[in-house]
């Protein structure tokens, strides 16, 4: 069938409800299998805009998925996708975080920029000249209410992913990196840690190769949509290192080298 603007919407309608009943995430059916990823972010789109009606808030910046080997083969997909973070759900470092309000609360370990600019659509491809228009960079812990997905059935669901705003449900950012020049940020070394216990370290350089180069790819993306980045942006690169999942009444957190962390309490 052909999608329509009522098919889109009826789409997000669906998704919508299924995160007030917090039900677990399938591949969406109804009014018809998404076919193709141009829908997919169509019902992302309209998904964004209900979760902002309802919450009285804006968009305030974009994650980036699946920018490391750990996490495609978690998912099972060999590209990345994009999602919107809102504004109501960026937290400052060491926020408490109600697991309760979430299908299947969890964590991804990441390195946040913040925008200093609009940057410019144009015809060429964005590389890493795009540091140009970064104000600074943060450790930030992504929040994912993934709603106990099989993971093993993802690969025949990543349209619903992708409709379903990647999952993002929130983003806890500390202040900025000190000292450390964003074009080096592949140096970087990232340790996450549970209730002070090492689950998982990675590098900058496992994000699409650096960092940067996953934020060009999300500029990239966005300009072929006909989507300019904008000044104030946030934009989360993903995770360093494999997915946790963490339970209620426990610390989480990033260490990025010396020069910056971030923590939260699931309570």
């Amino acid at each position: 069938m052909a999608w329509t603007s009522a098919h889109i919407d009826a789409a997000a309608a669906a998704l919508m409800e299924q995160h007030q009943r917090k039900a677990r995430f399938e591949g969406l059916r109804e009014p018809a299998e998404l076919p193709d990823a141009g829908t997919a972010y169509a019902v992302q789109a309209s998904l964004v805009t209900r979760k902002c009606a309802l919450l009285d808030t804006r968009p305030a910046g974009y994650k980036i998925a699946l920018t490391t080997k750990t996490m495609r083969e978690l998912v099972g997909y060999a590209d990345s996708i994009s999602g919107r973070v809102l504004a109501s759900q960026v937290y400052g470092d060491a926020a408490q975080i109600q697991a309760a309000n979430f299908g299947r609360l969890a964590v991804e370990f990441e390195i946040a920029f913040v925008m200093r600019a609009d940057l410019p659509l144009r015809p060429s491809p964005w590389g890493r000249d795009i540091a140009d228009y970064i104000l600074r960079a943060h450790p930030a812990l992504e929040l994912v209410d993934d709603r106990a997905a099989d993971y093993a059935a993802l690969p025949g669901n990543i349209l619903t992913l992708i409709a379903d705003n990647a999952w993002n449900a929130g983003l806890v950012m500390a202040p900025p990196l000190r000292d450390w020049a964003f074009d080096q940020l592949d140096r970087v070394e990232g340790l996450a840690l549970v209730n002070g216990q090492e689950v998982g370290r990675g590098r900058g350089s496992d994000v699409l190769g650096h960092p940067l180069d996953a934020l060009a790819w999300l500029a990239n993306h966005l300009q072929l949509r006909n989507i300019p980045l904008r000044g104030g942006d946030i934009v989360t690169t993903g995770s360093l290192v494999k997915t946790q999942f963490p339970q209620a009444l426990c610390e989480v957190a990033l260490r990025l080298a010396d020069t910056g962390a971030v923590s939260a309490r699931l309570i």
